[in-house]
């Protein structure tokens, strides 16, 4: 017997019950497929994820199921204050809305195609049937330009997962199509968070003065992102003092793993895509490293008020539009550089003979001309200069007495906690002879 792609998307809620029996088996899960729960509620049964930058897609509940509404189409998507570029994504943004569910409950995911291109959706990490996998010509037939599928399927887990294009992904997630999942414990073990940060890092190549990402690109990704944001265009991570903090971490970048350190903190990783990982087995770091495919919840206390750092400690990945196939010019003569090659080039002026540190405040000055749609390869003004780092960097500001969770503005340090100028009296008394 045959199927047409119509009569395999009626069957799909049919089939869809013997799948989620057979792998709830397999992953010895402690939630029972067939059994009825009532779904779960914001602020009653989980606390609501944050999501810098981005949002969470709202659901309607249609006779116990949680119904969601997906739009794969075309945006004009920001990464920083001046660079803009045409995107793929979900119901309008870039990248798409996080999806926020309980474990045990029942979703249907309506899934609308406006691209100019056929496309599926993966939910990455999920154990569903197969024939909700979305792998396109395998599990089932691409959603074609103006056609709607329906997934469904009971959540028998939880943890931290992404969702993504899965037919051409190579170009579809180059352009943007993925999202972050979560799907809460029914029944938390441990204390719930006071501020849980979902965080998507992702890479892309935006040639300067160009619109649109390169999917062609294995190398030299020159926009590297946090919910597909940009530093300075990143929102801050904001957080009382004294409160328990949890960031989600997903990785779906095309080639690149991610180390994510965390200035100010040690935390513990406390899961992975797999699932939790046992209290005894946490362990604590500075730093994160993120696979390519892969997510890490971390948490800990903000017991220590500041402004800091959160940045990707591979150097190229703080920078922004960065050509790393120049020729090296540090200790070079910029002045002579620069008088060589305005006989060919009127108006050239060198940058790096010092390294980049400076270059956003050329820009800045207007001391330098870039090309229309492009930004500084670093990053903006901060409280005590320039702060030279770019892509993928935020900040968490910890506040004591805070009464809203809106950026609070920069850090007053105390005087006797400032690293400042040493005074030549310090340097006296102290034996440091210059």
């Amino acid at each position: 017997m045959t199927f047409s792609r119509r009569d395999t998307l009626k069957l799909g809620g049919a089939l869809s019950l013997a799948g989620l029996a057979a792998g709830a088996s397999r992953a010895s899960q402690t939630v029972d497929p067939k059994a009825s729960q009532a779904p779960g509620k914001p602020n009653v049964d989980y606390r609501p994820v944050i999501t810098p930058n981005g949002s969470t897609l709202p659901y309607k509940l249609r006779d116990g199921v949680k119904v969601f509404h997906m739009i794969a189409e075309e945006v004009a998507h920001e990464f920083t204050p001046g660079l803009e570029a045409n995107c793929w994504g979900y119901n309008g943004q870039v990248h798409g809305p996080t999806i926020e569910a309980v474990e045990g409950d029942t979703v249907r995911i309506y899934v609308t195609n406006k691209l100019p291109a056929a496309t599926t959706v993966h939910w990455h990490g999920l154990i569903i049937p197969s024939g909700m996998d979305g792998v396109g010509g395998l599990n089932q037939h691409p959603i074609e330009p103006g056609e709607t599928y329906v997934y469904e399927f009971k959540l028998i887990q939880h943890g931290t997962f992404m969702y993504h294009s899965h037919h051409d992904e190579m170009t579809q997630m180059a352009m943007g199509m993925m999202g972050m999942i979560v799907i809460h414990p029914r029944k938390p073990t441990g204390p719930l968070p006071d501020r849980d940060f979902v965080m998507m890092l992702s890479e892309w190549s935006i040639e300067p003065g160009t619109n649109r990402p390169d999917p062609n690109a294995m190398a030299d990704f020159n926009v590297l992102t946090f919910n597909a944001r940009c530093f300075p265009g990143t929102d801050a991570l904001v957080a009382k003092q004294g409160e328990r903090v949890r960031i989600r971490y997903g990785n779906l970048s095309a080639m690149d793993h991610h180390p994510v350190h965390l200035h100010g903190y040690a935390f513990k990783v406390t899961e992975t895509d797999g699932g939790p990982i046992p209290k005894e087995a946490q362990w604590p770091e500075t730093t994160v490293l993120v696979p390519t495919g892969a997510t890490r919840t971390v948490e800990f206390i903000a017991d220590n008020p500041g402004d800091w750092a959160m940045h990707c400690h591979m150097t190229h990945h703080v920078m922004n539009q960065m050509g790393h196939d120049l020729d090296l010019v540090i200790g070079a003569d910029g002045d002579k550089l620069e008088e060589a090659l305005n006989s060919a080039l009127p108006g050239t002026m060198m940058m790096g003979s010092d390294g980049m540190g400076d270059h956003g405040k050329h820009v800045e000055m207007g001391h330098m001309n870039i090309p229309e749609n492009s930004i500084p390869m670093v990053g903006a003004n901060g409280p005590m200069g320039y702060i030279t780092m770019g892509g993928m960097f935020t900040i968490l500001k910890v506040r004591p007495d805070i009464t809203s969770y809106d950026d609070p503005g920069w850090y007053e340090e105390k005087p006797e906690q400032q690293a400042r100028l040493a005074t030549d009296e310090e340097l006296t008394a102290d034996g440091i002879a210059l």
